[in-house]
């Protein structure tokens, strides 16, 4: 994943003029950028309030216990390869919410699995409003990298979908779905089916929103104004490096950077910068020394008050940054220590009887 930031960064920053980039920095307006910072900071607090709504069929969890795991999840994503966030966030909520709630880290993280889903449609609907309805006029500048950019946000939205359509049927019975895998007893020993049986019924329990029409609207209610709120960032921020980008040219911008984030480098390093200078640049004509400079800040703003907080909040609950690094390497959560656990009695016994 390192070298895969390094190979990303040397292209974001390949014939650019360094000097040119820093007095892009040096010149962009304040105000604007601490309107950026604000933006990022009810991003994360709507994304705190959706996620509320996802995991009330595991038990009933406080804003701020989830505000804290959200903070402490992104700041763990910051840090670590491969969006280990994602396990340490679930990880965080079901330890610090386990007395009170009984919360499952298994079925936290099939609530986030929703989470990207929903994240995902909201991300296609405002592309779809700028393809048809904002950015005809960028058609004739670049009709290849526009059509490209059409025909992958349709194919993304369709596979979304298709997923969801996936666990809305595993969340039908969680019951069932745990009796069901009890019958790995016929391939396995049975104390590790019986195992995985309760795992696959808590994550089944955790897409419990998806077989609740009104819950699952209202959390994906609650995804139209998040990635708006990111938007007007994005939008921010060009404005502070007096790009020529309108707001809702943002919404073509943060279709971009989501996919530049999926490449699992520390932070989105590299992936996330050359997707914003390259969407400013081919679709606006923006200067190559100002769209660096202006995705080197965005960057900043979008990772600093997430990873500030979450940092704080790790070190509040004992949780140090080596615990943190062994999470993030495992990626593994404590159900999966479980079943190393039976295969281990299951050797021991298997040698007992030999």
């Amino acid at each position: 994943m390192l070298a895969a930031a390094a190979v990303l960064v040397a292209l974001f920053l390949y014939n650019v003029d360094i000097g040119r980039v820093a007095r892009e920095i040096l010149h962009a307006q304040p105000a604007w950028l601490a309107l950026a910072v604000a933006t990022m900071l009810v991003n994360l607090t709507i994304r705190t309030i959706r996620w509320q709504y996802l995991l009330a069929p595991l038990g009933r969890v406080s804003f701020g216990a989830a505000f804290r795991a959200t903070a402490v999840g992104y700041a763990a994503t910051t840090i670590f390869p491969a969006r280990a966030g994602e396990v340490i966030r679930p990880y965080f909520l079901a330890r610090s919410e386990a007395s009170t709630s009984g919360m499952s880290a298994t079925g936290a993280f099939a609530t986030i699995i929703l989470e990207r889903m929903l994240d995902v449609i909201a991300v296609v609907a405002l592309l779809a409003s700028f393809v048809f309805v904002f950015g005809r006029d960028l058609t004739a500048a670049n009709p290849v990298a526009f059509t490209a950019v059409k025909w992958t946000g349709a194919t993304v939205g369709a596979v979304t979908l298709a997923g969801l359509i996936v666990a809305f049927v595993l969340a039908g019975d969680p019951a069932r779905l745990a009796q069901a895998m009890t019958r790995l007893e016929q391939v396995m020993p049975s104390s590790l089916a019986g195992l995985i049986a309760r795992i696959a019924e808590k994550f089944a329990t955790g897409l419990g929103a998806v077989r609740r029409p009104g819950r699952l609207l209202g959390a994906l209610a609650w995804s139209i104004p998040l990635w708006l709120s990111i938007a007007c960032g994005i939008w921010s921020v060009a404005e502070a490096f007096r790009l020529t980008i309108p707001f809702t040219g943002s919404f073509l911008l943060v279709a971009l950077l989501v996919l530049g984030v999926a490449v699992p480098t520390p932070g989105a390093v590299g992936g996330f910068h050359e997707a914003f200078r390259l969407g400013a640049t081919t679709f606006y004509g923006v200067p190559d020394a100002r769209a660096v400079g202006a995705a080197i800040v965005l960057h900043v703003i979008s990772i600093g008050p997430s990873l500030a907080l979450g940092l704080y909040f790790a070190a509040q609950a004992g949780l140090n940054f080596s615990r943190m690094k062994e999470l993030a390497e495992v990626q593994e959560v404590q159900e999966v220590q479980e079943v190393r656990d039976v295969r281990k009695a299951e050797g021991v016994r298997a040698g007992d009887a030999a």
